[in-house]
């Protein structure tokens, strides 16, 4: 198949987090499997700067209609092996900045215009260099509206482009909110701009446009696509899914199983495996060493998150006394919001002899953080899919998990499955919490079980040629 996939980010070109890490190794695989694949992507400073892009070719000049201007932008083709093409969509005014979105304080006030003209950049690029794709797949807000403009496209030209499109939701938390003037930049009829088309309680909707346009939707996980048609998960836009749910579709994700992977990660001065876990203990004391804590008598957990409320922040706060009762000690790796960020510096220094808190984004301390835990924490309140504890399971961390999304599809309850689990799952609140931490104490207790649940956890197969073959599957029986 000929496929072509945009988005906002993708590892290792750019990525702030998830999403840049499932479309590099959905990219990577489908190629992999002898697809020919393609992905654009916004033409930041840091693809620009890159070393990738001095072998970059111009292919195309574009001229983009944005409400009542035509925008120049360029198309620079870089080639990443066979059967792999990169397309940067360049006009710097939008894109040679700091950031993807924004500043730590907001985002950028012309999102609105930078990822209009990205999705209707990425059609006419399509037109012009003659991609003729079986399958056109877009991610998130930021390319909510190019199946639309994709198929206004076809119309006017009568040239087909793509023969069906693709929208994945990542996080429905994100939206792509503009005020409702905004629908001007897209040049669509009036018609579009109601409540079958973008608007949005006096808004525009991006992410809406994906969802009532697209031929299928897709989520990170299946028991996410089910929970975003409730009022609870659905974030006001469970009515809009309800009229395409035969079309909503959810596959949980996989990981890049070479990058993580304990037996020869670059990042770790000790390798391990299943069979021999000698290397993990060793591992726990290089973790411990580096951020200042000794052992104690209870288990080691880890955290890395963007310390967000969804995240479960305040579940943890609440409970961050459990850590020094029961003498266990705890490494939080992340940056966010600065109340969270003050509130866990506090209790770092209160205890300095019970919890690390590492106010970065490091990939060395993230593979460290998951090779050194006994356990690792995630209380999110919501979760599309997650990939922390798939990793966790691939280095023999447990997984602590409260029993939504994505984290309810990859983790096996060990206190309701004794013989298949794989770490502990909980109610996403505060009494359930306190359980799975209590569960946890008892199962590390248990030397024995805590080895099996271990080595079940480190078999799973969390890669990415199983979910592969179920895009190619689904992307097969749509044409």
């Amino acid at each position: 198949m000929k496929i072509v996939h945009a988005a906002s980010e993708m590892f290792p070109f750019v990525k702030t987090g998830g999403l840049a890490d499932v479309c590099g190794s959905l990219f990577k695989s489908l190629a992999g499997v002898g697809h020919e694949v393609s992905f654009f992507l916004p033409g930041y400073r840091k693809i620009i700067d890159s070393k990738e892009f001095e072998n970059a070719k111009l292919k195309v000049v574009l001229q983009v209609e944005l409400g009542e201007q035509f925008l120049r932008g360029e198309v620079w083709a870089i080639s990443l092996g066979k059967r792999q093409t990169l397309y940067v969509i360049r006009r710097d005014e939008f894109y040679d900045r700091a950031n993807l979105y924004g500043t730590r304080q907001r985002d950028y006030d012309d999102n609105d215009s930078r990822f209009i003209y990205f999705s209707k950049a990425v059609v006419q690029a399509m037109r012009l260099l003659g991609i003729k794709a079986d399958i056109l797949h877009c991610h998130d807000w930021q390319t909510g509206l190019l199946p639309l403009f994709l198929r206004m496209t076809e119309q006017e030209t009568g040239k087909s482009l793509a023969l069906k499109t693709f929208f994945s939701i990542h996080n429905l938390a994100f939206q792509g909110l503009y005020p409702r003037a905004s629908f001007k930049l897209t040049n669509l009829p009036l018609e579009f701009n109601g409540l079958d088309g973008l608007e949005f309680y006096e808004q525009i909707s991006l992410i809406k446009g994906g969802i009532f346009f697209a031929d299928k939707i897709m989520t990170v996980s299946p028991n996410y696509a089910r929970e975003i048609l409730t009022s609870e998960f659905g974030c006001g836009l469970e009515g809009a899914l309800k009229v395409r749910e035969e079309d909503l579709v959810g596959i949980a994700n996989g990981i890049d199983t070479e990058i993580w992977n304990p037996r020869k990660d670059p990042y770790l001065l000790n390798h391990y495996g299943s069979s021999d876990l000698s290397g993990k203990k060793l591992c726990q004391e290089a973790l411990l060493k580096k951020v200042g804590l000794k052992k104690g008598d209870g288990p080691v957990y880890g955290m890395i998150a963007r310390l967000t409320e969804q995240k479960g922040l305040d579940l943890l706060l609440k409970r961050l006394n459990f850590f020094v009762k029961n003498d266990c000690r705890l490494v939080v790796l992340g940056k966010g919001d600065p109340t969270y960020e003050k509130a866990l510096k506090r209790w770092a220094k209160t205890h300095p002899e019970h919890i690390a808190v590492c106010i970065v984004l490091d990939e060395e301390m993230s593979h460290s953080v998951e090779a050194g835990s006994d356990f690792f924490i995630m209380p999110s309140i919501f979760e599309p899919c997650g990939l922390n504890q798939m990793y966790s399971q691939r280095y023999g961390t447990l997984p602590l998990v409260s029993g939504v999304g994505g984290l309810k599809d990859t983790v096996i309850d060990i206190v309701s499955d004794p013989d298949n689990g794989t770490g502990v799952v909980f109610e996403p609140n505060d009494a359930g919490f306190s359980e799975g931490l209590k569960a946890s104490l008892e199962l590390f207790a248990d030397k024995k079980a805590m080895e099996k649940a271990i080595k079940r956890a480190m078999s799973r197969d969390f890669s990415w040629k199983r979910v592969t073959a179920e895009y190619e599957a689904l992307y097969q029986d749509s044409i």
